[in-house]
């Protein structure tokens, strides 16, 4: 990776304070000319940019701006994109922070670059993905969006937008349901959209998944004669999606070809004929294998409504030793390929993020002891999250163990906690708390 200072910068190919930006390498801190304190990380595409280049700003839940960008930069190189990631935008921000760093985002970015002001799109993770669904609503600038993880803002309902909505999410997500049920209701808009699943949990998605996302705005970039219409490419996608449609259909998996060819359906609407896909499609709604299929799915999701209603009634009477089964056998299901792993793997994501939000209420509330029960539950369903280990490092100092503390946080950093910012602004983690060697554990987030 590669750290930069850029400060009064001229256009984009060359920078008086840090010298010429190379295509192709990630610069992970560019920081925003009228506000210092906003950063963003930047990647331009191997071409270069001699002409002016369609951009998506990327929105990770925990403020992570190069991360997207590791993750996706291929598809900043096969599709010609700049890809900038927000450094200040995370979970736990209001939507007036979300604006004032759009805004700040937007306007030093578009001084610098060459952006193709036709073409800008945002994509987010979780919170990050409302963020994403936001900045289109308020700026109609925003052409698409990819909302991985999460929809619209809370409270915002499905409507006419002016921009493509993506909707992406891993077969394990606790919010796959709600994105669903979300791209059902646009289904009576006239925006367009779509829904791609993969198999995963609450995370970035694939390169692979992404990269429909990224075909999906390429189609409609050509509906709205944005770009030349590319036959090549159109049938391109036509040729590999009907051979999906048949892989899947061969190997009984009737949902997932329905599922594609829904989503050619949506995506060539406007642009080329999709009757093979209607077609192919009215055949497997009569197929009584499928509607079998579908009702074993649908009766799945009824049971996991149900399971989710018994944890509410023991989030305050469950004890350690009803957690610590209900857990455990949730992740051997959970790891288990067969039709209901999906399911036990959005509760098991179900109980992470219902830990989390007790713990976090407890912990303000200075309700300690609640909170270091809720902390060992939230450690306990998902072992690998920074932030259970953090919320357990703020404890271990409340209970004057600042061994325990230090350790837990090296243990949140190696699960990828990098916020110094939080680390230093935490009242429990300042330069008088025994034991704690702040000045190591951010040496350890370099490393």
């Amino acid at each position: 990776m590669v750290r930069l200072l850029l400060l009064c910068c001229i256009g984009v190919t060359h920078c008086a304070a840090a010298g010429p930006i190379t295509p192709g390498k990630i610069i992970d801190t560019v920081y925003c000319e009228a506000d210092p304190s906003q950063s963003y990380a930047l990647y331009i595409p191997l071409k270069g940019d001699r002409e002016p280049l369609p951009v998506v700003y990327f929105f990770d839940s925990h403020g992570a701006g190069a991360l997207p960008l590791r993750k996706y930069k291929a598809l900043a190189d096969a599709y010609g994109f700049i890809f900038i990631g927000s450094n200040n935008s995370k979970n736990g921000n209001d939507w007036g922070t979300s604006e004032t760093i759009w805004r700040r985002l937007s306007e030093d970015t578009r001084r610098r670059l060459k952006i193709n002001g036709a073409r800008i799109y945002t994509i987010g993770f979780s919170g990050g993905a409302k963020v994403a669904s936001y900045v289109a609503i308020q700026h109609s600038e925003v052409k698409g969006v990819v909302a991985n993880g999460a929809g619209l803002p809370d409270g915002v309902s499905a409507g006419d937008f002016a921009f493509s909505f993506t909707a992406v999410a891993g077969e394990g997500d606790m919010n796959r349901t709600d994105l669903v049920e979300l791209d059902g209701a646009l289904d009576r808009t006239r925006t367009r959209h779509r829904m791609l699943l993969f198999d995963g949990k609450h995370e970035w998605a694939p390169e692979n998944t992404m990269r429909t996302a990224f075909t999906g705005w390429q189609l409609d970039a050509m509906v709205a004669r944005l770009i030349p219409r590319d036959e090549v490419f159109i049938n391109t996608w036509i040729g590999k999606s009907k051979e999906r449609v048949e892989t899947n259909s061969r190997e009984n998996r009737l949902i997932r070809a329905r599922q594609e060819c829904r989503l050619s359906m949506q995506l060539l609407d406007g642009l080329a004929d999709a009757g093979w896909f209607k077609q192919k499609a009215a055949s497997l709604e009569a197929n009584a294998e499928y509607r079998k299929q579908q009702q074993q799915e649908e009766g799945l999701l009824v049971t996991e409504q149900n399971t989710k209603a018994e944890y509410m009634q023991h989030f305050q009477q469950g004890d350690i030793a009803y957690w610590s089964k209900t857990i455990d056998g949730l992740r051997v299901k959970a790891g288990a390929k067969t039709a209901e792993t999906g399911m036990y793997q959005r509760l098991l994501a179900y109980l992470s993020l219902a830990f989390y939000s007790i713990s976090n209420q407890m912990i303000n509330a200075g309700e300690n002891g609640a909170a270091r029960h809720f902390t060992g539950l939230y450690k306990m369903a998902d072992p690998t999250n920074s932030e259970a280990w953090y919320f357990s490092a703020i404890l271990d100092v409340r209970e004057g163990n600042g061994r325990a503390a230090e350790n837990d946080l090296l243990t949140a950093v190696s699960y990828g906690f990098n916020d110094k910012r939080r680390l230093r602004q935490q009242p429990e983690f300042n330069h008088s708390s025994p034991g704690i060697d702040l000045a190591g554990i951010e040496r350890k987030m370099h490393e």
